[in-house]
């Protein structure tokens, strides 16, 4: 299981996260302004077909909190993009699993089209599969343009299967295979959880991928992104201004310094833009319902923050 070798995690401190201005310790907090909008993302809803540990999105097969897009929503962005011209590159997809969203492939489509690169997040299980007709439609016209990123928690059928549940390993390798047969454009995400360290990692998922002849660089860190685990049971420190100069970290790399996401929460009016796919719940963290007017700089008030971007240095796009 995760973690079963380190020492137990100190309990985060309640008062930190409280204050958007000022940290636990009276120091300003950290902020980040969007320098250019180059990645969009939109959620395409909480639900998923299995249920994992530690899920930071916490899709399972009943959380509809954040309801299925449309065409019709995720349309009225990309005309909004080329209305204002913003200087976006990318439309990905997240969820929960994407493929259980009827519309997903029209979406892709609709992004596709307009000459974005295209990525999409999946579990690679049988959502997934039940498409494949359709993935091979869009390969032939798009080619390298549509990118898919499957998850595999871990290089070994028991340690994944501790994260996904029984049964999950097979289908996962069955969809993930079929993409290296056809050829798609092919990315993996695994998670650091293991006490592995990032070299042990990578030969372990390199070996996995040599066995199963999938075309995936496991050294590549844009071909195999090995995320920092999000366990929000566990103290971390706050970020603040001083923090960039100390970590050496810049501002600028920050995944909120260039992205946005787009939800769309149940029973809500209509979808919202966050800042990027870490925060989707928060209200503290909405930024309005257009593209617009969703360049306020973003405040570092949430553990995710500094887990994730600032300590742990990740980024959920392509580059």
């Amino acid at each position: 299981m995760p973690d079963s070798n380190r020492q137990p995690a100190i309990a985060p401190d309640p008062v930190k996260f409280t204050d958007p201005n000022i940290t636990a310790k009276g120091e300003q907090r950290a902020v980040v302004a969007l320098t250019r909008l180059k990645t969009l993302w939109f959620n395409t809803g909480s639900l998923c077909n299995i249920s994992c540990a530690n899920c930071y999105m916490e899709s399972t097969p009943t959380n509809d909190a954040l309801a299925y897009m449309t065409a019709r929503e995720i349309e009225n962005y990309l005309d909004e993009i080329e209305e204002e011209s913003l200087p976006v590159e990318e439309i990905a997809f997240t969820g929960g699993e994407p493929f259980m969203n009827k519309e997903l492939i029209p979406m892709l489509q609709l992004s596709l089209v307009r000459g974005y690169r295209v990525l999409v997040l999946t579990n690679a299980m049988k959502p997934l599969h039940h498409r494949f007709d359709d993935l091979l439609a869009l390969k032939s016209r798009y080619g390298e343009k549509l990118a898919i990123r499957v998850s595999i928690d871990h290089f070994t059928q028991e340690k994944h299967e501790a994260i996904r549940g029984e049964k999950t390993w097979e289908p996962m390798l069955e969809g993930l295979k079929w993409l290296a047969e056809h050829g798609f454009n092919l990315a993996v995400a695994g998670r650091t959880c293991w006490n592995e360290s990032d070299e042990e990692s990578r030969i372990g998922y390199a070996s996995l991928f040599q066995v199963q002849s999938i075309p995936v660089d496991a050294f590549n860190r844009a071909s195999l992104v090995l995320f920092p685990e999000m366990d929000s049971a566990k103290d971390v420190p706050e970020i603040t201004t001083h923090c960039w100069d100390i970590l050496g970290v810049a501002p600028e790399t920050i995944m909120c310094a260039t992205s946005r996401m787009v939800i769309k929460r149940k029973g809500g009016d209509g979808p919202l833009v966050v800042p990027c796919t870490l925060l989707p719940y928060d209200p503290e963290f909405e930024l309005g319902h257009d593209l617009g007017g969703s360049s306020k700089t973003v405040k570092l008030n949430h553990p995710h923050c500094a887990r994730f971007c600032v300590l742990g240095g990740a980024s959920c796009s392509v580059e």
